[in-house]
């Protein structure tokens, strides 16, 4: 019989990573709350150490499967859930396409395999980033602030590799696409050095702007076209033929 477990808040006192009093501002003053979802209960163990050490994050249950991890966000409504991708009854990348649709909750997906076709097909589903599960615990706790921030979490050089291998749109698009015409000269701009994978200091540095300035657009960018975070802008950016892969690929 499958079990969710449920925890009571955390009571750490320390910190690994900086960044904690911007987070909890953007949570309205609260602890993040995550939920964990991984089909192996010494991986949920293991996360929930890791992050439980952290007084600015909260974790608030476990689901052994992609089932559970919907029915635990409904009933939780957690900041951020830990979505293992391969899981019985219900695989990850589906369970986070209902989490999604169904909730305010950010999906951060978790996975051994450093395949670019479940990088990529997680990022479609509307999730907010990437995480091998291998990665230093500094990272995970990075990671869910930055998401629950409403920061993606992709590396430059993940999206460049995506880009060349898994974009839809083979050649640009010969009129801008009508979705992206409410967006200014320079939202276009923006959007273009988004979909490259440069983060916002160096699309400042490009543009010869401030980053705050640069922050403001993205943020307008996504609220315009409906996009949750920027990895979702970059998904769009390719699959309508306003970038093309060879922008992002270099060398």
């Amino acid at each position: 019989m499958r079990q969710a477990v449920s925890a009571p808040r955390s009571s750490g006192t320390t910190s690994t990573s900086s960044g904690i009093a911007s987070v909890a501002d953007a949570a309205g003053g609260r602890a993040i709350s995550v939920l964990i979802a991984d089909d192996q209960r010494l991986v949920r163990a293991g996360f929930r150490v890791i992050l439980a050490s952290e007084p600015d994050i909260d974790v608030v249950g476990e689901a052994a499967d992609g089932v559970q991890a919907i029915e635990l966000t409904r009933a939780l409504t957690p900041d951020v859930v830990l979505m293992d991708i391969r899981m019985p009854a219900m695989d990850g990348l589906t369970a986070a396409k209902q989490v999604i649709a169904s909730s305010d909750s950010r999906v951060l997906i978790l996975t051994t395999f450093d395949a670019d076709e479940y990088v990529y097909e997680a990022l479609r589903t509307g999730a907010s980033g990437f995480l091998l599960k291998d990665a230093p615990p500094d990272q995970l706790i990075g990671a869910v602030r930055s998401v629950a921030a409403g920061n993606a979490l992709i590396d430059p050089v993940i999206t460049r590799r995506l880009i060349g291998r898994f974009a839809h749109a083979i050649r640009p698009a010969a009129v801008l696409p009508e979705r992206l015409r409410e967006l200014t000269t320079r939202e276009l701009d923006v959007l273009r050095l988004v979909a490259r994978g440069l983060t916002n200091a160096e699309i400042a540095d490009t543009l010869v702007v401030e980053e705050s300035t640069v922050k403001t657009h993205v943020s307008r960018i996504l609220f315009k076209l409906g996009l949750r975070d920027r990895v979702q802008a970059v998904v769009l950016a390719y699959e309508s033929g306003f970038a093309v892969p060879d922008e992002a690929l270099g060398s």
